[in-house]
């Protein structure tokens, strides 16, 4: 995952064009099953409209004595995103209007964009925006934003049961390795590693989208299906840094992605920090949003906006890291886990079950084995088609392993649906 992250790390995405497009050409060569779907610019979704499609060729500031200032090649972040295309020369009173900088972080160049107002202006260190003489400057953008698409990848990994999962993870930030490129490794390799599994219980739907109008766009597409299929799904995003495991509960805080999801995070690190719904600022705004009422949770390491780099130059390979990305891995790979043996049992038998005539009730009277067959018993009163065997391990307070044997055991005995 380090690795592929390095590997994307130079392209410049945003919410359309190229980048995009390559990135999840890349992602695809390792799930090639993953198929790419274009919208066209100016579909109506929802409230919303697919905005028109910008490439970005080259950009330069160049400074009075011909120096150059700042060049996109060099870092991306350089030039707005969404850019209007410009050449021209600008004295520097007049340039300030179109010069972005953090005075509170001097080194790092912000992350700006002006996706739906026209503009034009470069992001730069403060320290190099202090350090501008008077003088005549050349800012040149080669851009277009012109009529094209939206461009998103879709994954559908069948399963026993038409019932879904859904991951979702955005592909739309330029060069930050936490924010942007950790949520897309992590969701491929989960998707790898699905598709290695001999049998799922469910169909997993894995999609790739811009942030916010992907996902609005998505559900515009496909939103009857969703409702009727999906019963849990997590928005993964900031799973690469080793600082914290953050937790943000979807709408209705009550669905099994919730549950599951807490579960998780308790067994990790019990002091992980939870969230609120009015903390929300990702994907889950859309998919929880009223109507929509997808369960959806939100599984990070540190959530986004919640660390100095976001946004930033400075979100690099420092802030993700190789135990970063293994643990935001594996607590999504955890839940994953739980969903893959989400069951819920039934009692095929009215009443008790006579557990002796099936050699599960002990013929002595020894009290060690009369608590083994109580186990059973307790499982039962709940296999009711209610309970999952997450919630029924908590209720007779057992490990998720041995209830697991339990209902192996139960089902050979013919007594769980």
């Amino acid at each position: 995952m380090h690795i592929f992250i390095r590997e994307l790390f130079g392209i410049c995405r945003s919410l359309t064009g190229p980048g995009t497009r390559e990135t999840l050409r890349r992602i695809q060569l390792l799930l090639p099953g993953m198929h790419l779907h274009e919208v066209p610019s100016g579909t109506e979704v929802f409230d919303w409209t697919v905005p028109d499609e910008w490439t970005i060729r080259s950009a330069r500031l160049v400074g009075p004595a011909g120096e150059t200032i700042v060049d996109f090649t060099n870092n991306n972040l350089h030039v707005l995103g969404y850019s209007i295309p410009v050449d021209k020369e600008i004295s520097l009173e007049d340039l300030q209007e179109h010069l972005y900088s953090l005075p509170e972080q001097p080194d790092a160049i912000p992350y700006i964009t002006s996706y739906y107002s026209p503009r034009w202006g470069f992001c730069l260190t403060h320290r190099q925006r202090e350090a501008l003489r008077p003088g005549t400057y050349r800012a040149v953008i080669d851009t277009d934003i012109a009529p094209g698409h939206l461009t998103y990848g879709e994954l559908l990994i069948p399963g026993a049961n038409e019932k879904e999962i859904l991951l979702s993870t955005y592909v739309c930030h330029p060069s930050m390795a936490n924010n942007e490129l950790s949520g897309p490794a992590v969701t491929t390799f989960l998707g790898k590693w699905l598709l290695e599994q001999p049998k799922l219980r469910y169909s997993y739907r894995i999609v790739f989208i811009p942030e916010t109008i992907g996902s609005i766009t998505y559900l515009s597409k496909n939103l009857d299906h969703l409702k009727r299929h999906v019963i849990a799904g997590f928005n993964i995003s900031c799973v690469g840094d080793n600082r914290a495991y953050s937790y943000l509960p979807s709408r209705r805080q009550d669905t099994i992605s919730d549950t599951i999801a807490k579960h998780v995070l308790k067994w990790i690190e019990p002091n992980y920090i939870t969230y609120n719904w009015g903390d929300r600022g990702s994907d889950e705004r859309q998919y929880c949003a009223p109507g929509i009422d997808l369960p959806i949770a939100s599984i990070m390491r540190t959530k986004y906006g919640e660390y100095p780099e976001y946004h930033t130059s400075l979100d690099d390979f420092k802030v993700v890291t190789l135990k970063g990305l293994s643990g935001g891995y594996n607590v999504a790979k955890n839940a994953i886990k739980i969903l893959l043996d989400n069951i819920y049992p039934v009692s095929k038998i009215l009443c008790e079950p006579q557990m002796g005539k099936r050699g599960l009730y002990p013929t002595l009277s020894v009290k060690s084995k009369r608590k083994k067959t109580k186990t059973y018993m307790d499982f039962l009163q709940y296999s009711d088609g209610s309970n999952s065997l997450n919630k029924i391990s908590k209720l007779i307070n057992l490990d998720i392993k041995s209830t697991k044997k339990i209902y192996k055991i139960l089902g050979k005995n013919k007594l769980l649906n």
